[in-house]
């Protein structure tokens, strides 16, 4: 990652500078953490389960 800082009179750090790809990879980050939140009391199955579901759909 390619990251710059912006400094203020006393060299604290005050802002950052990032390319755009390390940008938009940080926003899908935070996203997927966010639906991560939303689900977490959702009910789940097991694997076997999900396989199950997914053969009687034809999907596997």
């Amino acid at each position: 990652m390619n990251t710059q800082f912006i400094v203020d009179e006393s060299g604290r750090k005050t802002a950052v500078i990032l390319p755009v790809e390390d940008y938009e990879e940080l926003l899908e980050d935070i996203h997927d953490l966010t639906v991560i939140a939303e689900r977490k009391d959702e009910p789940t199955i097991s694997l076997e389960e999900l396989k199950k579901r997914l053969r009687a759909d034809g999907l596997i």
